[in-house]
């Protein structure tokens, strides 16, 4: 006889899941005591990573996730922990990645009528009517584990429904009497991945699929918008090949994976607005926004064709993209069905016209990589260090296969343009709006792919909601050693132009006080580094940015986590 909470453990085995990312509490009594006697009996088990703070936890989670497809679990203290991890719940709801986060309910029980009864002031305090509203916006699936007599089979439902097409995060929470109910093996079923599993989408009927060859053979100037198709480097590699096959100008706004190599001439850049602007055919492949557009106009006779895990944007009340066909499928097997489609059908005139386009578009890729190169070759002055050099410095250090965690918000251009990525899965960021992901995130990347470097790059607003000291606690402790690039402009550069744009005469914009600002002359994010070990240092003048990036990295190489601190003038 054994325990629900043996149960659990199981089941979550069952299930392969590798990692559970915790913050535990009073609720995790009897999971700490079967993990412990399954320690002892050397059972093989998820490894439990204990996370100081819960926005690490989930974010170590999305990062996990977005490398590998394969979502993780996350345990965290009753409703306290649940709204620490709800923001990043939003990140990863948002970005379509997989997580089950467990929470512990407060027992119900209050006299000791079963194991497990409140035994604790904080049991009543933490008891709020609906616990599941604090993240209910966020998931796909929420439940509380009433009985473990169906802990196996729970699990099993909510992991079935994380990583279904479009994947996202499940709730389950655990109430204390019932992981502490004892139960016979033979009561407790079994069920199996191959009768009970995730489903994915897949491609189109060939009639489809013929008219968006067609399409594309028609069109004089195609172009295409993704954001996070490159969640799959199938994808990726389908979207290259088609775009030079058909010479297709391709664009990522606003992209939190890497979604075409940026060294192929047929990207484009990060601003359809010049592509929409001629084009006949757009494919807006795996994007939630392609463009803003109060500040772009369509043209009326374009066609445009949606190709997305979620084309009809269930979870955004108002979307407004207007489109004339929409298919909900996987890009990456659509892809290769408008390829073999495109290839048995194409004639010379059709490559001549393709060969044409694609001359252009390689002229463009070409007078664009030069406009950056000019523009890095600027290393601004001391206390104010140019972000784009400072990125082709980073670009010019490290390897194709390192993986760039982007949160530079207001610089965020910068790290798209000067530092090239060309392989899959070689950049994240998030479709969400919470800040303070990129530390955990790099993290569970570097979690992920142990032989390549994870490098978190992070404005100083950002720096400061990530809960950095839980970050370098975690890469001291489990070895995972990241480089940090906190690029500092004194404040929240993002608030300021907010002002401005809606208000660019006005009050606020005459006093120049934004309530942004942050305290720059007193601040050393080095020192948070260091004082869990890690390698730290401060840079503000341009000539020191490149032997500083070789210092950090060295640390990383021999196994220490390292942070940059970069001055890059004041908002």
């Amino acid at each position: 006889m054994y325990s629900s909470a043996h149960y659990l453990l199981q089941g979550l085995t069952d299930l392969n899941v590798e990692y559970v990312f915790s913050n535990l509490g009073t609720d995790h009594a009897t999971i700490l005591e079967e993990l412990a006697r399954w320690r002892k009996e050397g059972r093989p088990h998820p490894r439990f990573v204990l996370c100081a703070h819960e926005n690490v936890a989930i974010h170590m989670a999305a990062g996990y996730a977005a490398m590998t497809g394969r979502g993780q679990a996350v345990m965290v203290h009753v409703d306290a922990g649940t709204a620490n991890a709800a923001m990043g719940m939003h990140n990863m709801f948002r970005s379509r990645l997989p997580v089950m986060l467990m929470a512990g309910r407060s027992p119900h029980t209050l006299h000791g009528e079963l194991q497990g009864s409140r035994d604790n002031y904080v049991h009543f305090v933490q008891d709020p009517f609906d616990i599941g509203s604090l993240v209910r916006p966020y998931v796909k699936w929420e439940y509380t584990l009433s009985t473990g007599v169906n802990a196996r089979e729970v699990l099993r439902r909510g992991h079935a429904v994380m990583q279904s097409d479009p994947p996202g995060p499940v709730y389950l929470t655990l109430p204390r009497e019932a992981l502490a109910e004892q139960w016979e093996e033979e009561q407790v079923r079994e069920f199996s991945e191959a009768r009970y599993g995730p489903v994915a989408l897949g491609g189109i009927d060939e009639q489809r699929a013929g008219q968006i060859a067609q399409a594309l053979m028609d069109a004089e100037k195609p172009i295409a918008v993704a954001a996070y198709l490159g969640r799959s480097a199938q994808a990726m590699q389908a979207l290259e090949e088609l775009a030079m096959l058909c010479g297709i100008a391709v664009y990522e706004f606003s992209p939190f994976t890497l979604n075409i190599s940026r060294e192929s001439p047929c990207f484009a850049g990060f601003d359809p607005a010049p592509g929409v602007a001629e084009a006949d055919l757009g494919l807006l492949l795996d994007v939630d926004v392609p463009w803003l557009p109060k500040y772009m106009r369509e043209r009326p006779e374009t066609r445009w064709v949606h190709i997305d895990v979620d084309p009809i944007k269930k979870d955004f009340p108002m979307w407004g993209f207007a489109t004339d066909m929409r298919v909900q499928a996987d890009c990456a097997t659509v892809l290769r069905q408008v390829i073999g489609i495109v290839e048995a059908r194409a004639d010379d005139a059709f490559r001549a016209r393709v060969r044409g386009r694609m001359a252009q578009l390689e002229a463009a890729a070409s007078a664009r990589r030069a406009r950056a190169a000019q523009a890095a070759a600027q290393g601004g002055s001391p206390g104010a260090i140019s972000p784009a050099y400072l990125c082709a410095q980073l670009d010019a250090a490290i390897s194709q296969d390192d993986v760039i965690v982007s949160e530079a918000i207001r610089n965020a251009p910068m790290v798209l343009n000067h530092i090239r990525r060309t392989r899959p899965q070689t950049f994240l960021g998030t479709a969400g709006g919470g800040l303070g992901y990129s530390g955990g995130m790099a993290l569970g990347a570097r979690l992920a792919r142990p032989g390549v470097r994870a490098i978190q790059i992070v404005g100083d607003g950002g720096f400061h909601f990530s809960a950095a000291t839980a970050v370098y606690d975690a890469a001291q402790r489990y070895g995972l050693p990241i480089f940090t690039v906190v690029l500092d402009n004194g404040g929240w550069q993002a608030v300021k132009e907010a002002v401005l744009r809606v208000h660019p005469d006005g009050a606020a914009a005459d006093a120049d006080e934004f309530h942004a600002r942050l305290s720059g002359e007193t601040r050393e994010f080095a020192q948070v580094a260091q004082a869990f070990g890690a390698h730290g240092e401060r840079v503000a003048d341009p000539a020191e940015v490149g032997p500083a990036i070789r210092r950090c990295l060295e640390a990383v190489d021999a196994g220490r986590a390292a942070l940059l601190h970069v001055q890059i003038g004041n908002i």
